[in-house]
């Protein structure tokens, strides 16, 4: 199991995932893309990333608007594996929403 990452290492973490910022125990990022289709492909993306990994985002759809939320629910809070797939979030989003 991934250990949780500490407070220093989450700060140092949001310092390069820009656009996250750390609610509660989840990194958090919000997106608004041009189309509701638009936001649909990144989710769709974003899936099978999360598949691929074994580990999933909460994501809140609302027309083009997306919010992330990474959180290692089996630990309690932010583990490498979800600085690592904020990271892989935010590849997509900028393929896509160029």
């Amino acid at each position: 199991m991934p250990e949780l990452l500490t407070d220093e290492e989450i700060g140092k973490a949001l310092g390069h995932l820009p656009g996250w910022h750390l609610e509660g125990a989840a990194l958090v990022r919000e997106v608004e893309l041009d189309s509701f289709a638009q936001a649909i492909q990144v989710v769709n993306r974003v899936a099978e990333i999360a598949e691929n990994d074994n580990h999933h985002p909460d994501i809140d759809i609302r027309w083009r608007t997306l919010t992330f939320r990474c959180s290692t629910h089996s630990e309690g809070g932010v583990t490498p594996n979800d600085t690592s797939l904020a990271e892989e979030i935010n590849g997509v989003v900028e393929a896509i929403h160029q």
